[in-house]
């Protein structure tokens, strides 16, 4: 049995080593992992770094203004795989990029 794990990683203009950081958690052996990346208004290129990355299903990404470290990490403990607002804005993200794909207007 092989439980799911959840690593939340905020960030807030942290360029110059993101991406180093990402590629230590999807290339992880064990695989089984909801990673949840929470960008804390950044003002440099991580937010473009975090989407490079949202190729891996197990990748969420959320965007909220700046509110400091734990305000990022308390946003990605409410963001865990398993529950509703997870559920909910997954759901939006699809409904979202399907107008998107079709030439509508967003959220």
């Amino acid at each position: 049995m092989n439980p799911k794990i959840s690593i939340i990683v905020p960030i807030y203009n942290v360029e110059s080593y993101l991406k180093k950081c990402l590629d230590s958690i999807v290339n992880q052996t064990y695989q089984n992992l909801d990673i949840v990346l929470v960008d804390d208004g950044s003002t440099d290129r991580s937010l473009e770094i975090a989407k490079s990355y949202l190729y891996d299903s197990r990748v969420f990404l959320i965007q909220k203004p700046n509110g400091g470290l734990s305000s990022a990490r308390n946003m990605g403990l409410e963001l865990i795989h398993s529950l509703k607002l997870r559920a909910f804005l997954s759901k939006c993200k699809k409904h979202y990029n399907r107008k998107e794909k079709n030439g509508g207007g967003g959220l």
